[in-house]
């Protein structure tokens, strides 16, 4: 379920293939940003290893649904360490 994070939808997907394993580790949960403009190319918006968003192709993710207490869970956690805590 996406969860709303600074006036952006969150969703995540799971990592199943990467090119570079610095930038994405597969079996790995990632934020996905919204980005219709990404989408119609065939490429989703993550926040990657080095914690950039980047544009990957999207064929290299599988997307996820996470419950609302785990999503809310996972917001806190995206906030605490954009917040340096």
């Amino acid at each position: 379920m996406p969860v709303t994070h600074k006036n952006l939808i969150l969703n995540f997907a799971i990592c199943i293939n990467s090119n570079d394993s610095d930038l994405l580790t597969p079996r790995m949960i990632y934020q996905v940003l919204s980005d219709e403009s990404a989408a119609k190319s065939g490429y989703i918006r993550v926040i990657d290893n080095e914690g950039e968003d980047y544009l990957y192709p999207a064929d290299y993710f599988i997307p996820v649904d996470i419950p609302n207490d785990a999503a809310s869970k996972l917001s806190h956690i995206l906030r605490c360490n954009e917040a340096g805590e």
